[in-house]
């Protein structure tokens, strides 16, 4: 379909630099003046890019979420991580994305997922079963028809996965793994080739005691524990059925969320990147639910961003 998409990968490398930050807060957090103002501060630190989920659990839409970051902020990119085909309709997602690259242009990446049987009902559940490939390039077709221009270097794949690491590669400008390690990244590297753009999510916990460390990240892992999108995911990176037993192992703990201090962090970042990440989002669980952790996103920034 058309021309390659590939091109407008350098584009986005340079616009989302080389880290991010993930955060459920920012998108879902009632006081709206205060999610702004941590953008704000984000974009000030020098995060590349801020990744907002999609879901519907706050009063305002994903697009007017992502239209307040993009206001509150000079130069970071606001993104999608990601919205759930079955939550918005392909036009709607069009329309959407069209608002925003005209008032912000490149600013909004729209990343895009198959979302979680769990989380749907009736045909979308047996679809996300049975054929999520198609349900995906189902979703594409319409999208691209809808939209007023070539959407598929502005846009990412939720990927774990080859079939959608190869979707990714084909219709988009790249992927963005969740719940994934390093090794996945190299995975991810090898199914994508050289030009997509490979953007993983890494939790991160700045917490030097193990117990309390492995404590929140388990808190954090519970629900994804739950999802066979994720565990099929482990399993096929050489985990077993029990390290993902009981809130997960301290072997699969620890190689999925990252907890210590800055060097640590830093470590686990320069593993995604030599395994192939163009871009690491990283996610701070900081234990404190429904608070912006804007102490280790401080900390985070003055040791790892130039």
């Amino acid at each position: 379909m058309g021309a390659d998409p590939a091109p407008r990968r350098d584009h986005l490398v340079t616009a989302l630099g080389g880290t991010g930050v993930w955060s459920g807060e920012l998108r879902f957090k009632r006081d709206r003046a205060a999610a702004t103002e941590a953008a704000a501060e984000l974009d000030e630190l020098g995060y590349d890019a801020l990744w907002i989920p999609g879901g519907t659990g706050t009063g305002l839409p994903l697009f007017d979420v992502a239209a307040e970051l993009l206001d509150a902020t000079r130069r970071a990119t606001v993104a999608t991580g990601i919205l759930s085909i079955w939550v918005q309709d392909a036009q709607s997602a069009a329309a959407g994305h069209e608002r925003l690259h005209d008032a912000y242009g490149a600013r909004f990446l729209l990343g895009l997922g198959i979302s979680h049987a769990a989380f749907v009902e009736g045909e979308a559940a047996d679809a996300l079963l049975t054929r999520p490939r198609t349900a995906m390039l189902r979703y594409l077709d319409a999208l691209d028809a809808a939209a007023a221009g070539d959407l598929r270097g502005e846009r990412v794949l939720a990927a774990l996965g080859p079939r959608m690491l190869e979707l990714a590669r084909d219709r988009s400008a790249g992927a963005h793994p969740y719940f994934v390690t390093p090794e996945h990244t190299r995975f991810a590297r090898e199914a994508l080739g050289d030009g997509p753009l490979l953007a993983p999510e890494q939790a991160v916990v700045l917490e030097r005691d193990s117990a309390r460390a492995r404590e929140i990240a388990r808190a954090h892992m519970h629900v994804y524990l739950g999802l066979p999108n994720y565990t099929n995911n482990l399993l096929r990176f050489g985990f077993t059925e029990d390290d993902l037993r009981d809130g997960g192992s301290d072997r699969l703990v620890d190689a999925v969320v990252c907890w210590g201090d800055e060097d640590a962090v830093r470590t686990r970042l320069d593993e995604h990147r030599a395994a192939g990440a163009d871009h690491v989002t990283l996610q701070v669980l900081s234990g404190r639910r429904g608070e912006l952790p804007l102490p280790e996103w401080r900390r985070l920034a003055a040791a790892l961003l130039d």
